[in-house]
């Protein structure tokens, strides 16, 4: 089938006009600059083990959701659901979850049913499996985003695997995924980890010596065909044995697909930096604590 020629020339018009519609914001020019929501994309998030890339994609996710009325579906097969609500919780309430009030935790946990569906880790699933759920589950409940934490965690179908081996059967998988954005007008978020060499690689030199070095886009498991085909491959790095810094998790932005949209790359040693707040309940941006200020 051929494409709509007449279609593909207005969307280039648009660009040439200056009308092509930016992804959306938060309103925090720290983040804005080189991260922006957008329909359809297909979004890799690349990390350590242990370093935070759920918490700070979950922050991600209900910031969107308290500016702009976003929906997610989250399916999540290393994290229990109560724990992913109550994180969702604590960020919304800014406090641990034995410090809210019974009046708090029904108004917090009714926002997050309204917002979040979760879907239950306890059976596992193949990437095709997860994106017939989440199709499903979209004619019925009409979300904006579906997070897949991590794509590791995914069985693989044996007769693909067997028919185009384990190279192909990622890129297949990467594929159908972002096949399924366009098609649905939905975001994915897809978490994955670094190899094995990349766990080894430690700063030389620096007030980081001897710790661990984030991941390059090219060192997430399966190598660069994630990043081949990511609309936008962001990496998260905490120092979490550094005495100082471990309250600081480093978003580098290593891709934006397209920047006529909104968002850029961050520099190589300029990622945007969230700091925790007291009790892990939040982050703050240069000492702006991010859901106060989103809430008003």
């Amino acid at each position: 089938m051929l494409i709509d020629y007449k279609a593909v020339l207005d969307k280039l018009n648009d660009v040439r006009e200056g009308k092509i519609k930016e992804g959306l914001k938060l309103g925090i020019p720290e983040i804005d600059e080189y991260i922006r929501f957008k329909p359809a994309n297909f979004n890799i998030i690349l990390g350590h083990a242990n370093v935070g890339k759920t918490s700070i994609v979950l922050f991600l996710m209900l910031s969107y959701s308290i500016k702009h009325n976003l929906r997610w579906l989250v399916y999540s097969s290393e994290n229990e659901p109560h724990s992913i609500i109550r994180k969702l919780v604590e960020y919304l309430a800014q406090k641990p979850i034995n410090k809210i009030t019974e009046a708090e935790f029904r108004q917090h946990t009714n926002y997050i049913y309204e917002y979040f569906k979760i879907i239950d880790p306890g059976k596992m699933y193949t990437y095709k499996e997860v994106i017939s759920l989440a199709d499903s589950i979209k004619r019925a409940w009409d979300y904006h985003g579906l997070l897949i934490d991590p794509y590791n965690s995914l069985v693989k179908d044996p007769t693909i695997l067997k028919s185009v081996g384990g190279h192909e059967y990622d890129y297949q998988a990467c594929t159908e995924m972002r096949i399924f954005c366009k098609k649905n007008n939905i975001s994915i978020w897809l978490n994955t980890h670094a190899n094995t060499e990349a766990t080894r690689k430690l700063h030389r030199t620096g007030e980081y010596e001897g710790h661990p070095q984030p991941p390059w886009a090219a060192d997430v498991e399966g190598g660069s065909k994630f990043v081949n085909r990511a609309d936008d491959f962001w990496v998260c790095h905490r120092y979490v044995q550094h005495r100082q810094h471990f309250m600081y998790t480093h978003l580098h932005v290593r891709k934006v697909k397209e920047i006529e949209t909104g968002g850029m790359p961050s520099g190589i040693d300029d990622p945007i930096l969230f700091r925790s707040v007291i009790n892990n309940v939040g982050f703050a941006i240069n000492e702006k604590n991010i859901i106060p200020t989103l809430k008003g």
